[in-house]
Parts: structure tokens; C-alpha cells; sequence
């Protein structure tokens, strides 16, 4: 059994690392650049609205979520919750381990190429969404994917994509992020991963049985809250090294065409390796063009789909621009790549930086943060799994697939077992398919969405 184990696993790392490293670029980058010449920069010419409607309707008890869905804000929390997890602890350092300083810079190409996805999903998911059997309001890749595609084909297709998310976020991805969790606490204070995996399967638990009410309430009181408590933390790191940050900036940008010459330690690093680490850690850190975060947007209460896409678009803002970010400089800037290059990566880089600031506070800070940013990332894929469970099964269903997720929970935080972590991967990436195809299909769709949308708009806006 643990001989076709390893060679499962094998297989299963050689097509991840096939649709990783150069498939899900091409799709992904490709749908970025896409949409921002068919919306004529829609990132640019609306990010002024985009922080308008985001930080101009903050609430930490906001109005109370039901079947008829939730607020706006509440569903961008909800989306975040998703989107920053232990990916903006080890996401950043990872790329910078292995593509150099310059994989920053083709990171932040990569988020600016994805608000224009993402823009355009929480648009379609808005204007396609319905209502299921038990009532609630409901939406997601899988509504319009069947728009796109008629008949059997996307049915087909849609059924794949709710499948795939299903195992990819709502079991082993939420696996992996309870080990992320028993890791860290296991590191910093000596607690059994097993004790902390009950604990975090309970307060889950506790949740999930809440319904969308719950899941909305808690994370528009959370998510704020661990973004400004990452952030003020990184900024203090930063702000203690502050004379290293110009070389920093300097690493970044000759890095991103010039490896060799950025930093002393990167020989061999090519400019292709750059782009692949950069581009891939910041498109699966925010998830635009993954059909992820397209579940919460679509149960937004607004006037107009893109309403919700201006919204999402400071989704992937908030994540790669400023929390990737800081992870990245608080890396380079306290000189840890250099120190630790070849033998820490992933997010015992970032606790490395923050340890070098804080001492051993550093390793608690990071350990507080992994633990609210990965329970935070389960409550979102559990509710983007539950979406496509009612699809598939009905609502009927919900409490048996609630019931699986706590489970996994406390198992992936007891065992990491690599086969689990890789799947989880690999199902990520194959679900970019099915999504991806059904947004060109609607490309049109989008782009006379957002002509209706501004067309309704002063002229100051447009």
C-alpha cells in the first residue's frame, strides 16, 4: 500500500508541476491580459471606485446575513478569508527562495493582470446567480459555466468544476491548512497538533452549522482584524531596517530581469524561473481566474453585477499587493534571503525575518497570524465547497459534507501526508479549466455587463 501510495504521489507531482508551471500560467496570465484590453484596463480607469466602495462601507457588525444573501463588504471578507491564508506566509518567501528577489515584480504583474479576471467572475457570478432548492440565494462558476456552455457539455463541465473544488478546498485543502496550523503551534508553544486540530474542528464546526449568517458575521469582525494586526506587525519589521529597504527595491527590479545580479546566492536563477515562481505564487494566492471566491461574490446584496466586481477587484489588491508584499520585504529587508537561502523556505523564511525583529516573540507572532489567516481560509473554502454540494446534491447534503470537513480537519492536523498536500494542488489547478473556459465563453457578456454599468454612472466615474 505505501508503494502505490509513493508512486500515486509521484504521478500526481509530475502533472502539478506540469499545470503549475506552465499551463496555469498561459490560462491564467493569459485571461488576465485578456480581459484587461476587453474592459480597456478596468483595474486602472475604476481602482479609485474599486477602494470607494470597499473602505467607504467598512462595518464590523454590519446588517445580518440570511438566504437572501449578504453585503457587500461581507462577501469581499468572506472572499479574503479565503484568499489570505498560509499561502502570504510562505507564498512570497517561496517565490523568493526559488525564483529570486525578481519574482516579486512578476508577482505584482501577475495581480494586476487579476483584478480584470476576478473583476469579470464576480460579475458573471452576480448576473447568473440563482436560488437553490432550500430557498437560498446561491452562485458561482457552476451557474455560469451552464450559461456558457449549453446542454450536455455544460453540464458536463460544470459538474467537474464542483467536484474538483469539493475535494480541492473543502477536504484536503482544509487538511493542509489545519496541519499549517498544528505546525505553527507545535513550534511555538510545544502544543500537541492533535489537541490544536480539535479545537479548530469545534470552533468550525460551531460555524458551519451557523449557515451563511454566521460565516458572514464572523468574518467581517476577523478579517479586518488579522490583516491589521499582520500588517502593523510587518510594518515594524520594515520600519526596524528601513536603510535596507532601496536595495531591496533594487533586488527586485534587477532580479526580475537580471537574477544573477540582484543577489550574491542566486546563480543559475534565469529570468524564466522569475516569472514562473513569481507569477504562480501571487495567481494562487488570490485565486482570480480559480473560480474560488466567485461563490461569495455572487451572494452579495448590490444594484449591479459589477457593482461587486469593483469590489472584488480590492480582494486581490489587499492580498498580493499589500499582504504578499510585506511578507517580501520584511524577508529582504531584515536580509534573511541572503542569510537563509538555501536552508529554510516557505513560511520558516517569514518566521525567520520576523524572529531576526522580534526574538522569539517572532515565532509566536507568526504562529497567532497562521492561525487566523488558515482557520479564516477554512471558513471560506468550506463555504465555497458547501455552494457546489447544494449543486450537486442539494441542501439536504450540507450537514453530511459539514460533517466530512471537521473530520479532515482533525486528521490534516495530526498527519501530513504529502499525497494529501499534492492532490490538494493539483485539484486547485485542474478546477482553473472548467472556469476559465466558461469566462471566455462569456467574455462578450462581461464586457456589455460593464458598458451597462458605466453607462449608469456619472461621467466623473467612467
Amino acid at each position: 500500500m505505501e508503494a502505490f501510495m509513493d508512486a500515486l504521489n509521484e504521478k500526481v507531482l509530475v502533472l502539478q508541476d506540469f499545470m503549475s508551471g506552465k499551463l496555469l500560467v498561459v490560462l491564467l496570465v493569459g485571461t488576465g491580459i485578456w480581459f484587461t484590453f476587453k474592459l480597456r484596463g478596468v483595474q486602472f480607469r475604476q481602482l479609485g471606485a474599486s477602494f470607494k466602495a470597499v473602505f467607504g462601507n467598512i462595518k464590523l457588525n454590519g446588517e445580518k446575513a440570511g438566504k437572501d444573501g449578504m453585503s457587500s463588504f461581507q462577501s469581499l471578507a468572506t472572499a479574503i478569508a479565503a484568499q489570505v491564508g498560509t499561502g502570504n506566509l510562505a507564498g512570497a518567501a517561496t517565490a523568493l527562495v526559488m525564483g529570486g528577489p525578481g519574482a516579486i515584480f512578476w508577482m505584482w504583474i501577475s495581480a494586476i493582470l487579476g483584478m480584470s479576471t476576478i473583476f469579470v467572475e464576480a460579475s458573471l457570478a452576480q448576473k447568473y446567480k440563482t436560488v437553490d432548492d432550500s430557498g437560498e440565494v446561491t452562485g458561482g462558476p457552476v451557474y455560469y459555466i451552464r450559461a456558457a456552455y449549453k446542454g450536455t457539455l455544460g453540464k458536463v463541465l460544470a459538474a467537474i468544476f464542483a467536484v474538483l473544488i469539493i475535494f480541492a478546498l473543502g477536504f484536503f485543502g482544509n487538511m493542509v491548512q489545519s496541519n499549517s496550523i498544528g505546525d505553527a503551534f507545535k513550534g511555538a508553544f510545544g502544543i500537541n497538533p492533535v489537541i490544536v486540530g480539535v479545537i479548530v474542528a469545534l470552533l468550525a464546526a460551531f460555524i458551519f452549522l451557523g449557515g451563511v449568517g454566521r460565516i458572514a458575521s464572523i468574518t467581517e469582525k476577523v478579517v479586518p482584524i488579522m490583516a491589521a494586526f499582520y500588517i502593523v506587525g510587518a510594518l515594524v519589521v520594515i520600519i526596524m531596517n528601513i536603510k535596507n529597504l532601496p536595495e531591496a527595491i533594487r533586488q527586485i527590479f534587477v532580479g526580475a530581469f537580471n537574477p544573477e545580479a540582484a543577489i550574491g546566492g542566486f546563480a543559475g536563477v534565469a529570468v524564466s524561473q522569475a516569472i514562473k515562481y513569481g507569477v504562480a505564487r501571487g495567481l494562487f494566492s488570490n485565486e482570480a481566474g480559480m473560480g474560488s471566491t466567485p461563490h461569495a461574490h455572487a451572494v452579495a446584496k448590490v444594484n449591479h453585477p459589477c457593482e461587486q466586481g469593483l469590489v472584488a477587484m480590492m480582494g486581490v489588491f489587499i492580498d498580493t499587493l499589500i499582504i504578499l508584499n510585506l511578507t517580501a520585504f520584511s524577508v529582504l529587508c531584515t536580509g534573511q534571503l541572503t542569510d537563509h537561502a538555501q536552508s529554510l523556505s516557505g513560511a520558516a523564511l517569514t518566521q525567520a525575518a520576523f524572529t531576526s525583529a522580534f526574538g522569539q516573540f517572532g515565532a509566536i507572532f507568526i504562529a497567532i497570524c497562521m492561525f487566523f489567516f488558515a482557520f479564516s481560509t477554512i471558513i471560506g473554502w468550506y463555504f465555497f465547497g458547501e455552494k457546489n454540494v447544494r449543486y450537486l446534491f442539494g441542501s439536504k447534503a450540507v450537514k453530511v459534507y459539514a460533517a466530512l470537513v471537521v473530520v479532515c480537519i482533525v486528521i490534516g492536523s495530526a498527519l501530513k501526508v504529502d499525497l494529501v498536500w499534492n492532490l490538494s494542488d493539483l485539484f486547485n489547478s485542474l478546477m482553473v479549466i472548467p472556469n476559465v473556459l466558461g469566462l471566455w465563453a462569456l467574455s462578450n457578456v462581461a464586457g456589455e455587463l460593464y458598458e451597462d454599468y458605466k453607462k449608469k454612472q456619472p461621467a466623473k466615474v467612467k
